[in-house]
C-alpha cells in the first residue's frame, strides 16, 4: 500500500519536470513541422525527377550529377562567394555606426532613426530604389559615375559591375542589421572594466580591441551569423534588380533554384531540390565552423 503522503511531492516533481516541456511543446511541433519535415522532404525529392504534377520517377543521384556538370551552377556558386566575402563588409561598418550611435550628442535620436531606417524598409523596396539610383539618363549614382568617368554606366547591365552593384545595395539594409545588433551589445558593455582601462591610460583601438570587442562576442556571433545566411540566400534583390541578368551573370544558388524548379522555364522539382540541398550543405559548414570557433574560443577563455 502506497503512502499517501508521498504522492503529492512525487507529483509536484513530475510536474515541475514537465511543465517547462508543456511550454516548449507548441514551438517544437511548429519547429518540426515547418522546418525540419520539409528538409527531409527536400532531401528526398532531389533524388526523384519530377515536375510537381504527375508521379515522381526515382533517378538517384542523376540529378546531382548534372548539377557538378552545370555551367549555370558554378556561376551561381562563384556569385554567391562574392557575395559572402563583400557582405562581410557589414560588420565592421555596422560596427563602427553602433560605436557613433551609442555616443551622448545632442540630437543623436534623429540619428538613429535615420540610421534604423534601412533596417525597417522592405527588401523589394530597397531594390527598386537601387535600380533607380543606377539607371542611366536620371540615377544619381549614374550621374557621378558619370561626372567622374565621362560617360554613362549601366551598372545593371554590365555582365562585370551588375553583382557588384546588388551586392553593394544588399549591404545597405544589413549594415543597419548589424549595426542594431551591435548597439545592443554596446549598452550591455560592464562600465567598469571600461573605467579600468581607462584609468590604465587605455584608449582608441586599444580600448576596442581589448575592452569592448571581447565584450562584443554574443552580439558579433550573430551577426556574423546572419550575414552569412543572408548572403547565400539574397533571392530578393536579384529578383528585384535583375532577374539573374544580364545573360545569367548575376545567377545566385537561390535564383538559380527558383529558375529551375519554380519559374516559367520549368517545374523541375527534384533539380531544385538538388540545389537546395547544395545550398543548406554550405550553409551549414559556414554556420557549424563558426559555432566550433566560438565554443572554443569560450573554453579557453
Amino acid at each position: 500500500m502506497s503512502d499517501p503522503y508521498t504522492m503529492p511531492a512525487s507529483w509536484a516533481q513530475w510536474r515541475r519536470a514537465l511543465t517547462p516541456w508543456a511550454f516548449l511543446l507548441p514551438a517544437i511541433l511548429m519547429f518540426a513541422l515547418y522546418i525540419v519535415i520539409p528538409i527531409g522532404q527536400s532531401l528526398l525529392i532531389g533524388f526523384y525527377d519530377w515536375d510537381g504534377f504527375s508521379a515522381p520517377v526515382w533517378i538517384g543521384l542523376e540529378n546531382y550529377v548534372e548539377l557538378f556538370g552545370d555551367e549555370k551552377f558554378y556561376v551561381s556558386l562563384q556569385n554567391n562567394i562574392l557575395w559572402l566575402v563583400l557582405y562581410l563588409l557589414a560588420l565592421p561598418a555596422g560596427l563602427t555606426l553602433a560605436i557613433f550611435l551609442n555616443q551622448t550628442i545632442v540630437g543623436m535620436r534623429i540619428y538613429k532613426s535615420l540610421f534604423f531606417l534601412p533596417f525597417v524598409i522592405s527588401q523589394v523596396v530597397v531594390g527598386l530604389i537601387f535600380a533607380w539610383f543606377y539607371a542611366p539618363g536620371f540615377g544619381p549614382i549614374a550621374a557621378v559615375l558619370k561626372a567622374l568617368t565621362g560617360s554613362e554606366v549601366a551598372i545593371l547591365a554590365d555582365e562585370r559591375l551588375a553583382t557588384l552593384g546588388i551586392i553593394f545595395a544588399g549591404l545597405w539594409p544589413q549594415t543597419a542589421y548589424c549595426m542594431i545588433l551591435f548597439l545592443s551589445g554596446l549598452n550591455n558593455i560592464n562600465s567598469e572594466q571600461v573605467e579600468a582601462a581607462r584609468i590604465d591610460n587605455a584608449k582608441g583601438l586599444k580600448m576596442l580591441w581589448y575592452i569592448i570587442l571581447p565584450q562584443l562576442r554574443p552580439a558579433t556571433f550573430m551577426a556574423l551569423v546572419v550575414t552569412i545566411i543572408g548572403s547565400l540566400r539574397s533571392f530578393d534583390m536579384v529578383s528585384i534588380m535583375t532577374n539573374g541578368g544580364p545573360y545569367g551573370s548575376t545567377r545566385v544558388l537561390s535564383f538559380f533554384m527558383y529558375e529551375e524548379a519554380l519559374s516559367e522555364y520549368g517545374y523541375r522539382m527534384g533539380y531544385g531540390a538538388a540545389i537546395a540541398v547544395i545550398l543548406f550543405a554550405i550553409m551549414m559548414v559556414f554556420i557549424s565552423v563558426i559555432i566550433y570557433r566560438m565554443l572554443m574560443q569560450e573554453r579557453a577563455s
